[in-house]
């Protein structure tokens, strides 16, 4: 294991080069003003409106469920698909604990599997010698914002016919094969959280294929009251299904609404950046850019991670340079909620501590990128 690294504050955006911050336009600031001045605050006709949006430019034929947060649509999703107590589903142990803390939700039992060392995203390799006729789902993460080889996942579903979960929390405006992320698997969940590309001060979506089940998934979003039917005085005043509180709500979608607009705008400048530091660090010693070069599919570019020899102290250099840096997320046997280390994850073992995030988000500009680049250049 290598050397604990130092409790490090968290720098101010003017102090420094930051490893993440939040994309709100002015234009967000003005519709969340109309929104409060309006009849709706909670869920109304701008989270409606934002899911036709979202269904137009993502989904496409998938109809979209917009909810309180990405843990949200995640936990929706392990519903609609019909996960229960006992159930195995095979989850990537490397990831935000969003994406399995729900499937304890369900009592499922999750079956990790590991990591490809260029990419951090599941192994279908694994994948392939975990799946058996006890399988209720699989469930894939786009790790950075860079989709996970889908192809080789599809054809293990498809095979044993369960369904596909993709964490989409990081890839949004991702593609695969041309396909936009949201548009492929049985069920897709994104999020909205503070520095994601767009963000709803915290929400998510889930993108379902089955259209039929839309009208479940806004029920369960509801306490399992149909809203619609409630509001049109035509609900039968009965709850027959198990519901939660996790609608979206109007101040949420109106920030989206706005920061819809510049999305291309968004997406194109974290590509920018992104290629900037494959490009500056591509033959330098000691450090290695993942998910870089990749034909058949198109990175989102929600984060830059490196791998690297020596993470702490390359951390601590870059915080002399006053720059920061980050795990952000971390293999998920180590919680204990979540069973333990297990001991058949040789990749993400080799990879635990070499890892490391760097700053990516709108705020920065490319001569940050730069700076970064020239402060790993002269070494750790």
């Amino acid at each position: 294991m290598e050397k604990k690294q130092d409790e490090l504050p968290l720098m101010n955006v003017d102090e420094g080069i930051v490893l993440c911050h939040p994309y709100i336009s002015e234009e967000a600031i003005e519709e969340v003003a109309d929104t409060l001045r309006s009849r709706w605050i909670g869920q109304g006709p701008k989270v409606e409106k934002f899911e036709g949006i979202f269904k137009e430019k993502f989904s496409k034929e998938h109809s979209p469920i917009a909810v309180g947060s990405g843990t949200d649509a995640l936990h929706l999703s392990y519903i609609l698909a019909g996960i229960e107590e006992g159930d195995e589903v095979i989850s990537p142990v490397f990831t935000c604990t969003a994406t399995n803390i729900p499937l304890l939700y369900q009592r499922a039992k999750i079956v990790f599997a590991d990591v490809q060392p260029n990419t951090l995203n599941v192994d279908p390799n694994h994948i392939k010698e975990l799946v058996s006729d006890k399988t209720k789902a699989i469930v894939c993460v786009h790790y950075g914002g860079l989709p996970c080889d889908m192809n080789e996942i599809r054809t293990i579903a498809d095979e044993y016919n369960i369904p596909v979960i993709e964490d989409a929390a990081q890839a949004l405006g991702a593609t695969y094969n041309g396909k936009t992320i949201g548009s492929i698997s049985e069920f897709t969940a994104f999020s909205f959280q503070a520095i994601k590309h767009i963000t709803t001060g915290d929400g998510g979506m889930v993108t379902l294929k089955d259209n039929s089940l839309e009208e479940k998934a806004k029920r369960i979003r509801w306490f399992g009251i149909d809203r619609s039917a409630k509001q049109l005085g035509k609900w039968e005043n009965d709850i027959k299904e198990v519901g939660y509180k996790y609608q979206m709500t109007d101040v949420g979608a109106a920030i989206a609404l706005a920061s819809m607009k510049h999305f291309d705008e968004i997406l194109d400048f974290r590509k920018k950046l992104l290629q900037e530091y494959i490009e500056r660090l591509k033959d330098v010693d000691g450090i290695e850019v993942i998910g870089a070069d990749y034909k058949d599919r198109e990175h989102a570019a929600w984060i830059c991670t490196v791998l690297v020899d020596g993470r702490v102290d390359l951390m601590k250099k870059l915080r002399e340079n006053k720059i920061e840096s980050n795990q952000m997320h971390y293999r998920n046997d180590r919680y204990s909620i979540l069973g333990g280390r297990r001991k058949d994850l040789p990749n993400m073992d080799a990879l635990e501590d070499k890892y490391l995030v760097l700053p990516l988000h709108p705020k920065m500009k490319l001569e940050d990128v730069a700076k970064v680049c020239d402060v790993i250049k002269s070494g750790w």
